[in-house]
């Protein structure tokens, strides 16, 4: 690659622009126009059909978009017949602009409000190109020549506004402003708003798109604050943004342009149109939220809205695109799962009314994501923390700190053996099938208790593989005279470490279930037990230990399956 071919394509301002960099966040919302209809359906492979783009233009509506981009209505007929359908069904609601683009030519501006016939309340933009490569390799006409343009398509569209029926305003844009000498764009911007002569109840729009994104945000923000700062008539010119992201950098230069003194900005849902796309309108309303401003527009059902856009554009929702792709609220890494439990447990526990925990930016359930299915996702990489609290959200399983961390290795260990992530209810599959209330290779088949003065004594009857036994024994309790049981009889080594239990949810007829470790000269084991009965649920936690370690230990295993005599 050469890059030596290359040379940066814009124009700083003639003087210093810097006032927007003093400025920290955006306090109030910019006045925002979808262009979804048409910068973005033109960059489709498959055009929305008819239907789509009514669908889509309704969707825009629900959203909450005040002024709306229809389309071209000169450039084809669907365009021009959608248009028509808008107008003669009353589907534009009073409080709803639509706004529709044409070229600076006489016969493309009449059919454009032939379209327009009717309409309660629309904004006809007209553009032209004023960049040097344009004005030199395309059009090969002087500055002069390329302003007249400019001049003669605001004429036409006063003229044509006041021999049609409907209520109109005006936009301009110097397309390719982007690349377009600063003092140039300026002087073509004050001939046009000159010709327009807009007031403060009919501004003008002046829009200045990086049609092609050429420079760092801060430049664009400059240019911006120049054009701000100089054009004539400032108070009745709303100054309108169209970033493109052929650098990546089109939210970041739609906000610096917005601290730059910008009122209204033009963008797309999820960044669709030409080439790298428009600024992705999703993502800069929802910064703007996550700072406490209300951005005007509703995207809490973020699901729908993807939904939708994905299959009437027949384009896909990046799995990453901030804020409404399907893995950006989820968490793998095992200490982010950690903090994120941690941060929604403390929410709760203080009953906080403001959103600060950590590695989410926003609250998933304000766009309508859900913690269970988006937040917490297991994989190979995951950690205890994140493995918890699936199980306690999911299944009310409370584990214990010890048992958290030796569940989460065996859950780890499968999710990379089986090179995939692991569902909510794979997990509790796992824990189920592997530590609750397992009855090979020993089984206590029934037991009977009887209580004297300082302990209690257990008779037992177990099955150990093929093999029967009845077993009896004391102990200080329930739990400890089935331990020496199983002990003294069947010659198992093992201590209990640690006991715990809990019911999974209120209510007399709530099952119990408890956590169990044991500890030998070969490791620690773990077990739970589950039964609508504490007792029983206590001792299948202590067997559930045992036959974790009878299945890891073959010679303990034998030794007791010698100890145990057939009936």
């Amino acid at each position: 690659m050469s890059y030596k071919r290359y040379k940066r394509g814009y124009f700083m301002p003639p003087e210093q622009c810097l006032e927007w960099s003093k400025k920290e966040y955006i306090a109030k919302p910019p006045i925002w126009c979808s262009v979804d209809l048409r910068d973005g359906n033109q960059a489709l492979i498959t055009p929305m059909s008819l239907e789509e783009k009514i669908e889509f233009f309704k969707l825009l509506v629900r959203i909450g978009f005040k002024e709306i981009e229809v389309g071209f209505p000169a450039a084809s007929q669907t365009e021009y017949k959608f248009l028509r359908i808008l107008i003669e069904q009353n589907l534009i609601p009073e409080d709803v602009s639509v706004q529709v683009l044409t070229q600076a030519r006489e016969h493309i501006i009449k059919k454009t409000y032939e379209a327009l016939s009717g309409c309660k309340n629309a904004i006809v933009h007209v553009y032209n190109s004023t960049s040097f490569a344009q004005r030199q390799q395309v059009f090969k006409k002087s500055r002069q020549e390329v302003k007249e343009i400019a001049i003669q398509g605001a004429r036409y569209l006063v003229e044509f506004a006041k021999n049609t029926e409907g209520n109109f305003r005006f936009e301009y844009s110097p397309e390719s402003f982007s690349g377009t000498e600063m003092e140039y764009a300026l002087e073509v911007s004050n001939a046009v708003i000159d010709v327009f002569q807009p007031t403060q109840d009919r501004k003008l729009i002046l829009n200045l798109p990086a049609t092609v994104e050429m420079s760092l945000p801060h430049v664009y923000a400059s240019q911006v604050e120049y054009m701000s700062k100089n054009i004539h008539e400032r108070e009745n010119v709303l100054i309108s943004l169209h970033p493109h992201n052929d650098r990546g950098c089109a939210v970041a230069d739609a906000e610096l342009g917005i601290l730059a003194g910008a009122d209204r900005i033009e963008g797309t849902l999820f960044g669709n149109g030409e080439r790298t796309g428009n600024v992705d309108i999703v993502a800069l309303a929802l910064n703007m939220h996550t700072h406490g401003v209300d951005s005007g527009l509703d995207f809490s059902n973020i699901p729908k809205i993807c939904e939708v856009y994905e299959r009437v554009t027949k384009m896909n929702v990046y799995e990453r695109a901030p804020y409404a792709g399907k893995l950006v609220f989820a968490a793998f890494s095992g200490s982010h799962q950690d903090a994120i439990a941690k941060g929604m447990a403390y929410h709760k526990e203080q009953n906080l009314s403001t959103w600060s925990v950590p590695y989410l930016p926003i609250d998933p359930q304000d766009v309508g994501r859900e913690y269970e299915s988006d937040v917490i996702r297991i994989n190979s990489q995951s950690g205890k923390g994140g493995i918890a609290y699936i199980l306690h959200t999911y299944f009310g399983i409370d584990l214990p700190a010890s048992f958290k961390e030796a569940f989460s290795y065996h859950v780890k260990d499968l999710s990379d053996k089986a090179h995939k992530e692991l569902c909510a209810s794979e997990i509790c599959e796992i824990f189920q099938r592997d530590f609750v209330n397992l009855k090979t290779p020993l089984e206590i088949l029934d037991y009977s208790f009887n209580k004297s003065q300082d302990s209690m004594s257990v008779e037992l009857e177990v099955r150990l593989d093929s093999k029967y036994k009845n077993l009896c024994a004391r102990g200080n309790g329930r739990l400890d005279s089935i331990a020496n049981a199983l002990r003294d009889n069947l010659g198992l080594e093992f201590e209990i470490l640690d006991y715990s239990e809990h019911s999974l949810k209120e209510g007399s007829s709530s099952q119990a279930i408890s956590y169990v470790q044991i500890k030998n000269s070969q490791g620690k084991f773990f077990g739970a037990g589950l039964d609508t009965d504490i007792v029983t649920a206590s001792i299948l936690g202590l067997l559930s230990a045992i036959n974790q370690s009878l299945r890891s230990n073959n010679a303990q295993f034998e030794k007791a399956c010698d100890n145990a005599l057939e009936i």
